[in-house]
């Protein structure tokens, strides 16, 4: 997978994208993420990016222009690399909000161009022209789409086959195929006492299908509990 982020912080994915297991999936080939900062493509000789809005209001508007330039050019790397048509993703808070379903449907696109919002927002007009997909993280307003971007990535890195130590890993962790959407259980490891607390003795047990079935039934109260939202509802990767 290939993944094209416009930032106008590049030096915030430095530490994210150089540990754990976006490093390793990067150090293996299995994905290529490349950091473009926005201002390079500001043609005044202050880098212009933002200007006031139109009809006043507080804070600025992120340039139609420097943003079109960017993407435009990115499109035009991927044709020379006979790489498919990047799909274009503006990190947003207005978007479709991110979750097991919508990171899994981002992973069909071989190619993505991410870009990352700021101040009071975007030029309407470079939406409708050129952002294929808004995404937003969660229902809060950040300083900028950086963290978003970072968090999407991550997501979207752990689901590419190979990438994780086992193929059960991305399934059977909350919201996973595996558990139907639901939070996972609880999970336990040495030592089997600690601080009076015992590890279930059914996982002790060696019966796989009893494991299984307290497992199944673990992550229903869980998610019943914890996320009733959730409980009862549609695999979230057949909905």
């Amino acid at each position: 997978m290939r993944i094209r982020i416009i930032t106008l912080f590049p030096e915030m994915f430095d530490g994210p994208f150089r540990a754990s297991i976006v490093s390793r999936a990067t150090r293996d080939g299995l994905v290529d993420i490349t950091i473009h900062q926005l201002r390079e493509y500001a043609t005044d000789r202050h880098h212009t990016v933002d200007d006031d809005p139109y009809g006043g209001g507080a804070g600025m508007v992120m340039m139609a222009a420097p943003l079109a330039d960017a993407v435009e050019d990115l499109k035009k790397s991927a044709r020379d690399a006979n790489e498919p048509d990047p799909t274009v993703v503006l990190l947003s808070p207005q978007g479709r909000r991110l979750d097991q379903r919508v990171a899994a449907d981002l992973l069909a696109h071989d190619s993505l161009i991410l870009v990352c919002g700021h101040y009071e927002g975007v030029d309407e007009r470079f939406i409708e022209s050129m952002v294929d997909e808004e995404i937003s993280i969660g229902d809060y307003v950040l300083t900028g789409g950086e963290p978003a971007a970072i968090v999407l990535v991550d997501a979207l890195t752990r689901l590419i086959p190979g990438v994780l130590g086992s193929e059960d890993s991305a399934p059977s962790d909350s919201f996973g195929s595996a558990l139907g959407g639901r939070l996972q259980g609880p999970v336990y490891t040495r030592p089997r006492e600690w601080r009076g607390r015992e590890v279930p003795e059914i996982l002790l047990s060696g019966d796989h299908a009893r494991v299984e079935r307290w497992r199944d039934e673990q992550a229903e109260i869980r998610t019943r509990d914890r996320r009733p939202d959730l409980s009862g509802s549609p695999d979230l990767g057949n909905r």
